[in-house]
């Protein structure tokens, strides 16, 4: 007889549902604040899962790191302090690191067990980051995090799960928040974030977040990129203090990616660098159906 095979269902909507067949589980359980399934796929490889909902495949990591952070980090003309919001697979920390105007990177992941298999299970995803001597892991939750610290970062990256009832990053994405983060940026610092589906049916989260940063920042800047593991167009916000990433040209652009010794990427490059934030005409009509998130009334994602 021919052996069962096995399936992971993901449920994108009310009649949408995905299913991957799963070659091997690598872990199923929960943390202290999130169910976790890691598993591989012939046609993704590695795959993480988080609430049920994918976070990273093995075949396109590079394509979603790389855009969350290298159009902010390449926006400001030397970072030299980082802070990540969340960023358990190490991903996000190992695309800031490649930049060697950085001297300290701070992550701040509340889900100490995620990060643990992460290193375990999804080494690929972080190359050594973990250990790298400017890095400073710190376990805690993001909010109070910023709240209380007294150092001031010139980028910001947020790589924070979506919304859900009863997740870890509900009120991580409100007004309030985004002003904390604004005060400990410096004068000419900058946060970008992953901001969720850009799928024509499932933007309000994405256009919301636009409306919402318009509330604190002076230049906020939408832009997206298709991932092919979400199967989705997926949206990223850049918010300034001062810095425009459109007024950077390819060769301004290449200047910073050759002083800082950036030889490895896979997806983002300098003639990428504008194309990215050129939104459909769908995106740009939706950003006006977006509202402004806040402590009160925060965006739950639904599925």
């Amino acid at each position: 007889m021919p052996e069962k095979k096995s399936y992971y269902s993901e449920r994108f909507s009310g009649n949408v549902t995905r299913r991957f067949e799963v070659d091997k589980f690598y872990y199923r359980g929960r943390t202290k604040f999130q169910y976790v399934d890691c598993f591989h796929n012939k046609h993704f490889g590695k795959v993480l899962f988080l609430d049920k909902k994918i976070q990273s495949a093995q075949i396109d990591e590079y394509i979603y790191h790389e855009s969350l952070v290298h159009p902010g980090l390449f926006t400001h003309n030397s970072p030299k302090r980082a802070l990540i919001l969340g960023g358990g697979e190490g991903a996000t920390l190992r695309e800031i690191l490649k930049h060697q105007s950085v001297a300290r990177v701070t992550m701040v992941d509340i889900d100490r067990e995620l990060v643990e298999l992460c290193q375990k299970y999804l080494p690929e995803w972080s190359e050594d980051a973990f250990s790298n001597p400017k890095t400073d892991l710190i376990h805690a939750d993001a909010r109070r995090y910023v709240e209380e610290t007294l150092e001031k970062f010139d980028v910001v990256i947020s790589d924070l799960t979506e919304p859900l009832e009863e997740g870890p990053s509900l009120y991580l994405f409100t007004q309030e928040f985004f002003k904390k983060i604004f005060e400990i940026l410096e004068e000419d610092g900058l946060l970008a974030l992953q901001a969720g589906s850009a799928n024509p049916c499932y933007d309000h989260f994405y256009c919301s977040l636009v409306k919402t940063l318009e509330e604190v920042f002076p230049l906020v800047r939408p832009y997206w990129t298709f991932i092919l593991s979400f199967g989705l167009p997926w949206g990223f916000i850049l918010a300034s203090k001062t810095e425009d990433p459109l007024g950077l040209t390819e060769s301004e652009v290449a200047e910073r990616v050759a002083r800082r010794g950036i030889r490895n990427l896979k997806f983002y490059h300098p003639g990428y660098h504008k194309a990215l934030f050129a939104l459909p005409l769908y995106l740009e009509k939706d950003l006006n159906k977006g509202r402004v998130l806040t402590n009160e009334k925060p965006f739950i994602w639904e599925s």
